[in-house]
């Protein structure tokens, strides 16, 4: 791959790359490199991946994801709902921010309102726009009340998208945030670093680690080269798998690699002549060989999707419950005859156009896509474009398919009213393909207003049936979680999610 010989060519220039980063061992501090500076450490106002994944360090939110992405008692110990409209939650007592203050009730439910009374300008209020009131009961007590049921609130409170700040905190908290979390803010330099220092009063227990340097290295190749070389001590699935193969088995590193929540997908428009058949997009799913693709572009580091939502899932259908579609050529040729695509001179059935970004791996994927499809007679058309136009053309539905990915949000089983339910057309929600199913839209309200999980995974079961069946888009699969550190660092268990939270854990020689 074209990465791959770009590190192997700079491996021989590596005495001469320069990123001055200094040695991990010169300052007894973790240097963690990271792509890009977090655009705000704030949780309630950070919406970008570094910002979360740093911030969830420094901040604690009300609940936490287990490995199966049940929400988890955190800073809430318990809660209750006794009715679709309410949440009581309690809190854990003893606790203390940066600066020696005890958290209250009173300062989550600030968090909570600052988020939609106008204190923060903020795209994660959204998320709160149905809380009709917040009432401290006593300082470790509080009631949310919301004006329909809305199941996804619990998920909007857990780690990663939410922490809870100080009473009053406004729109500069991110300049020198101040939380609960197992790390204390130190300075950020935008575009070269962050720095955290261990906070040793962590309610949870203090980290081994005593601090750490975030160094932004955008660049891909020389984030790889400073790992080789020693300047950094950790990375976090941001360079590519290639880059990772050559690094795995050098005597200074190590590769942690683990199932990842991160779901790739294509989307169809459902109203667009050539698939508005779904036996057409039934066709596709059977041309498409993944695990081929897996093995030639993953390098098997992922594993085959059949739903949005991850491996594990408490929520997720089981492959026996789904139809499948598995790689038949031959199957994929009848359901084009079934719907009347007869071949041309040219053995031609099916022609549309798939869009991308202009992302080396998607289109890398894409190209292979397009020459699976061939073999079934549909010639796919390819096109790209920088993220901010390819992104306004699906949002606009000028697409007929196209791939993407679902970060984080798919964790949630409330991802199939945000993709499918027809109240989700843009720009309410992310129904790009304008799929439309009354059952599925009858479903998916049930389960927002259920309160017994049991019920609810039955109701999430059945819209994956339905989506199996419709095919409006195709799972395609879930690239690994890759973290490449130094020996210096052990005890490193990674967490589907992505996040840097076994940084609480890990060790540092």
């Amino acid at each position: 791959m074209k990465s791959l010989g770009c590190l192997l060519a700079l491996g021989a220039l590596l005495p001469l790359a320069a990123c001055n980063l200094p040695t991990a061992t010169e300052r007894g501090t973790l240097h963690f490199l990271i792509a890009s500076s977090p655009n705000n450490l704030d949780l309630r106002q950070g919406t970008d991946a570094q910002s979360e994944r740093v911030g969830t360090l420094i901040y604690d939110a009300l609940v936490e994801k287990d490995d199966h992405f049940n929400l988890q008692p955190w800073l809430a110990t318990s809660w209750e709902r006794p009715d679709p409209l309410t949440w009581i939650f309690h809190l854990r007592s003893g606790v203390h921010f940066h600066d020696g203050k005890p958290l209250t009730a009173d300062d989550v439910a600030w968090s909570i309102r600052s988020m939609t009374n106008g204190a923060l300008i903020t795209a994660k209020g959204g998320a709160f726009a149905d809380v009709t009131s917040i009432e401290v009961r006593d300082p470790l007590t509080l009631i949310v009340r919301t004006r329909q049921a809305d199941a996804s609130l619990l998920f909007n409170l857990s780690d990663g998208l939410f922490g809870v700040v100080e009473k009053g905190a406004g729109r500069e908290e991110g300049l020198h945030p101040v939380g609960t979390g197992p790390f204390k803010f130190v300075s950020q330099v935008q575009d070269k670093e962050v720095v955290v220092e261990r906070n040793p009063s962590y309610w949870a227990g203090p980290p081994k680690i005593g601090h750490i340097r975030f160094d932004v290295v955008p660049d891909a190749i020389t984030m790889a080269l400073e790992m080789k070389k020693g300047s950094g001590d950790a990375e976090s699935s941001d360079i590519t798998l290639d880059m990772v193969h050559a690094l795995r088995g050098l005597p200074n590193l190590r590769t942690e690699s683990g199932p990842g929540s991160i779901v790739i997908y294509a989307n169809f428009n459902v109203n667009d002549p050539a698939l508005r058949d779904r036996r057409v997009r039934q066709a596709i799913a059977c041309a498409l060989d993944r695990p081929a693709l897996i093995a030639a572009l993953w390098r098997g580091e992922a594993r085959p999707a059949n739903t949005f939502l991850p491996t594990d899932h408490w929520a997720q259908a089981s492959d026996s419950q789904l139809p499948l579609y598995p790689h038949d050529t031959a199957r994929a040729v009848r359901l084009l005859d079934e719907a009347g695509l007869k071949p041309d001179k040219n053995g031609i059935r099916l022609r549309f156009t798939l869009k991308t970004s202009t992302d080396e791996t998607t289109r890398l994927v894409a190209q292979a896509i397009q020459q699976e499809l061939h073999e079934a007679g549909i010639e796919l058309t390819l096109r790209s474009a920088e993220f901010g136009t390819f992104y306004s053309d699906i949002t606009k539905g000028a697409f007929q398919m196209y791939i993407l990915r679902w970060i984080g949000s798919n964790e949630d089983p409330d991802i199939f009213r945000y993709a499918y339910a027809t109240a989700s057309f843009p720009p309410k929600g992310g129904n790009r393909g304008r799929y439309s199913n009354p059952r599925i839209d009858a479903l998916l309200q049930a389960a927002s207003a259920e309160t017994d999980q049991a019920a609810q995974r039955r109701a999430y079961v059945e819209v994956q049936q339905i989506l199996a069946n419709d095919l409006p888009g195709i799972p395609l699969w879930y690239p690994n979680n890759e973290v490449v550190h130094s020996t210096r660092l052990t005890n490193v268990k990674l967490d589907p999610g992505g996040s840097f939270n076994f940084l609480r854990t890990a060790v540092l020689q």
